[in-house]
């Protein structure tokens, strides 16, 4: 079996257990177990877009240093979010020489960091080193059809310089979607933003940026929704229970992390778990 570093984050430990849980037990079917790191601590949330905001590139760096420790050539990640935030921080310190030695000198008891670990979401990896067609053949339970639309939100797209493909491709999730025999419709609000943590500074404009999703989902025939966000969860459904208070289009069809489909389809777990 395959072994590749893994970095959960906070939420997967807490609101999102499924996430991990469903895609620890999927990649073990496909012959690939996630390894986590020892001692990694929270990847800061979100990506720093300030250019003298250094420090807030310090907690990302420390989990590839980690991940580095572990002889690690790649640290695969779930949460959308932390991909973000560790891919921007690596890219940064490839690219910058000079605030790449302030951090490494800045981070003096830990060893220097020069960008030897790739970053890679883990629908990536999936794309381009397990393929669709080993998820074919892994497939025990079809999804036989089902209309399922492919949610990206914000960070698996941007910025382009770190997203998992270009901005307006949605080929990766629509691929492992249609590998576990799912039919994929056209989704225009793939990419739109949840509303973030506007759920909690301005919960309206939230409300309003998720029910413009779900109404899209819903014109779009969807049965579910697939996402890798724990955030993108969080706030689609909380804007649900509201909005189906006035039979918004949407407010019902069940949002789901692609981890899960994978579970399901190769026998990992029940159907009823969906």
């Amino acid at each position: 079996m395959n072994r590749v570093s893994y970095y959960p984050g906070c939420t997967l430990k807490t609101k999102a257990v499924a996430l991990e849980a469903s895609a620890i037990a999927s990649m073990r079917a496909l012959g690939v177990e996630l390894v986590e790191l020892p001692q990694w601590n929270c990847c800061g949330v979100v990506a720093s877009l300030a250019e003298d905001d250094l420090i807030r590139h310090l907690a990302p760096v420390r989990n590839l240093i980690r991940a580095g420790e572990q002889g690690a050539d790649t640290l695969i990640t779930l949460c959308s979010m932390c991909y973000n935030t560790l891919a921007a921080a690596n890219r940064l310190v490839r690219e910058d020489e000079g605030k790449r030695q302030t951090i490494n000198d800045f981070m003096y008891e830990e060893p220097d960091y020069a960008g030897g670990v790739e970053v890679a979401h883990l629908l990536g990896f999936l794309r381009d080193h397990v393929g669709w067609q080993r998820v074919r053949e892994q497939v025990k339970v079809s999804l036989n059809g089902m209309k399922v639309v492919p949610y990206y939100g914000c960070t698996l797209h941007r910025p382009r310089e770190v997203g998992i493909e270009p901005t307006g491709s949605l080929d990766a999730m629509t691929g492992l979607l249609e590998a576990l025999g799912a039919s994929v419709p056209y989704f225009p609000a793939a990419a739109q933003c949840c509303g973030s943590y506007q759920m909690v500074a301005n919960p309206e404009a939230a409300r309003d940026a998720a029910r413009t999703i779900l109404a899209g989902a819903a014109q779009a025939g969807a049965q579910r929704i697939a996402l890798s966000c724990p955030l993108c969860e969080f706030n689609l459904k909380r804007a649900q229970s509201d909005l189906a208070k006035d039979n918004c289009p949407g407010a019902d069809i069940p949002i789901t992390y692609f981890s899960q489909f994978m579970a399901v389809c190769f026998g990992e777990w029940s159907p009823q778990e969906l």
